[in-house]
């Protein structure tokens, strides 16, 4: 168990953050398996701002990372299961659909 009550599950040897997020990706693929959706992909990250030196200081860069990236229909969609929607989530969606010029999917 996490912060937010998650219990881990393993499937397929991936391990997932949530019983919730591994369910949907049984779900997803499934739908690839016949042919809705295509170019499933796990944990893609997208940078949201490179690292920098600063007073000598390496600065990492920020980073969002999607539980689901796939296409549908011919559009590209990103995923991520949600049950609690903190402060870090909130600013990194929104850097992200304006950098992107994407909606994240929110399951």
């Amino acid at each position: 168990m996490n912060k937010y009550h998650n219990k881990k599950i393993i499937i397929d040897g991936i391990k997932f953050d949530s019983i919730r997020e591994g369910k949907r990706y049984q779900e997803l693929k499934l739908l690839q398996r016949v042919g809705i959706i295509e170019n499933l992909e796990l944990q893609k990250e997208f940078e949201l701002q490179p690292s920098y030196k600063k007073n000598g200081k390496t600065i990492r860069k920020i980073s969002y990372i999607a539980d689901f990236c796939y296409y549908e229909n011919g559009k590209y969609i990103v995923e991520d299961v949600k049950g609690m929607h903190n402060d870090v989530y909130k600013l990194k969606k929104k850097l992200f659909e304006y950098k992107y010029d994407f909606e994240i999917k929110e399951t």
